[in-house]
């Protein structure tokens, strides 16, 4: 088939998806599609337009790839891809609005207030109404950002403002939550609509204090264990969970669920990640290979799947 991958954009995840990219292109090459790469901005928009492709692989990561800005571009030209559509890529990438779907069904979330950054707002009321609604230690990140950009871990009263002017930055929505200690896992998900499978539970060890950008990305920086070393009453209920948080979001084709198993055995949700990473140190292809598929199998499975959908 013709494949175009789209891959790198403006983001602050940009390198990170310039490795994604390079790895789903190699493998859809290796696997005899004829493929061309696009390292995509909004500038050159021209780029998809004049598409002559079968399908589009998303490589893209973050704002203007992951939040359904290009997969509504795509609708509108008739292009299919890989992927979720435009309204599971914006739920999933808006964390606030995610978590409310995924209490309101039912799964564990973490206890967390959302503060739009309003024009002319002072940080330090931000500041007040962290500290009114949430108790230390607590998480404050951009509403919409991945890789753990602008996320910090605020354990004292001094350590907020930092923390809010950093997280401002990255989006005009920042969200405060309770850090929940415990043991980091992710759950991989694939195939058609209604007949998604999870794949085994992976625990992340990262070397730092938190699965922070450098741990994620580093060789080294981590350590997955797959099958992750939890009980099977906890597995059962991860890989439940975390089919049931893709399919509340519509998602399609693939995710990967993040969360944290609390000390005292309480699976919490993170988020949904629609375009996990598929560098040589991402997540979900350690899962798949675990099950005995090989990268370039599952990039495949990937585009086999978003065909049938």
């Amino acid at each position: 088939m013709k494949i175009a991958v789209l891959y790198g954009g403006i983001s602050g995840e940009r390198e990170v998806s310039l490795s994604t990219g390079k790895g789903i292109i190699k493998a859809l090459e290796y696997n005899g599609h004829d493929v061309s790469g696009i390292d995509f901005h909004p500038e050159q928009i021209h780029e998809i337009l004049d598409l002559d492709v079968d399908i589009v692989f998303i490589g893209l990561h973050g704002k203007h790839g992951e939040d359904g800005r290009i997969q509504g571009l795509l609708d509108m030209l008739g292009v299919p891809y890989v992927g979720s559509g435009v309204l599971a890529s914006s739920l999933a990438m808006d964390k606030s609005k995610a978590k409310q779907i995924f209490h309101q069904n039912g799964l564990q979330t973490a206890q967390s207030i959302s503060l739009p950054v309003q024009s002319g707002k002072n940080p330090q009321t931000m500041v007040e109404e962290v500290k009114q609604a949430l108790t230390l230690p607590l998480v404050i990140k951009p509403n919409q950002e991945g890789s753990t950009l602008g996320l910090t871990i605020v354990k004292t009263e001094d350590q907020l403002l930092p923390a809010i002017k950093e997280a401002i930055k990255c989006d005009s929505v920042i969200l405060a939550e309770e850090y929940v200690v415990g043991r980091e896992v992710t759950v991989a998900v694939m195939g058609t609509q209604g007949n998604e499978k999870a794949l085994p539970v992976i625990e992340i060890i990262p070397k730092n204090d938190y699965y922070d950008y450098e741990s994620k990305y580093t060789p080294g920086g981590s350590e997955h264990v797959c099958p992750a070393e939890v009980s099977k009453d906890i597995t059962t209920i991860l890989q439940r969970d975390a089919v049931l948080a893709h399919q509340l979001l519509g998602c399609n084709t693939y995710s990967r669920v993040d969360f944290i198993i609390s000390n005292d055995g309480k699976p919490i949700i993170l988020e949904v990640n629609t375009l996990p990473g598929m560098t040589p140190t991402s997540l979900f292809p350690d899962a798949a290979n675990v099950m005995g598929m090989s990268y370039e199998q599952m990039v495949e499975e990937f585009v086999c799947i978003s065909l049938q959908d």
